[in-house]
């Protein structure tokens, strides 16, 4: 198991189109749900132990080799927004492609030809995961950091936040994140069925509402 790989998958500068999502931060600024540091910090956490955690379980379960197809519809069947789907479809098959070049991979050809829109980003992200030689708790990491390094970064743009403060909130999540991704973990282990299904319901009606914007900064 190479800790090297992890931070290759986990590092912000891999390609794998990130940058242009914020998470569902852009719309909470806009809603005055995020002013300041303070305010990241409630959302970043409501945010991990929701969507983080659902996320974070499925990319473990692809990582322990479950179902890819069965995967992707249990990711399907926990995302009820369609603006999300499609983000996640979309940040899927950007993933596959830095993937594929990064770890060549036959499971990563296969979900890619089963997937040819895209499969679900933690999906992706946890098959990358095994393809690199990482572990189930790997995976879970990469999503447990993913799900609040977007919208800390997000922040720094939307808000001209001030950086360091931004990475102190990341800093200050740690411990949230180690247990998040120790519970993903747990949970994929028991099977496809047992996966957590923490609903965030405000992040997908805002997702729907950012979708219509005619002028945005991020995608989603």
């Amino acid at each position: 198991m190479s800790r090297s790989a992890l931070l290759v998958l986990a590092d912000g500068r891999f390609p794998a189109g990130g940058h242009a999502h914020s998470g569902g931060a852009e719309a909470a600024v806009r809603a005055g749900r995020i002013e300041d540091a303070a305010g990241l910090e409630r959302f970043c956490r409501g945010r991990l132990h929701t969507a983080g955690l659902t996320a974070a379980a499925l990319a473990a379960a692809a990582a322990l080799g479950h179902d890819p197809a069965a995967l992707d519809a249990a990711a399907d069947a926990r995302t009820p927004s369609p603006a999300l789907r499609a983000a996640a479809r979309r940040l899927g098959r950007q993933l596959m492609r830095a993937a594929r070049a990064t770890w060549p991979a036959p499971e990563l050809d296969a979900l890619a030809r089963a997937f040819p829109r895209g499969a679900h980003q933690p999906v992706v992200l946890g098959t990358a995961a095994r393809a690199a030689g990482l572990g189930p708790e790997d995976a879970a990491h990469c999503a447990a950091y993913e799900a609040v390094s977007g919208p800390a970064t997000a922040a720094v743009r939307l808000l001209s936040l001030d950086p360091f403060r931004a990475t102190a909130v990341l800093a200050r999540l740690a411990p949230d994140m180690d247990d998040v991704a120790t519970r993903a973990t747990a949970a994929a282990a028991g099977g496809i069925d047992t996966l957590p299904a923490a609903s965030a319901p405000l992040l997908d009606i805002t997702a729907e509402q950012h979708a219509a914007w005619p002028v945005r900064l991020f995608a989603s």
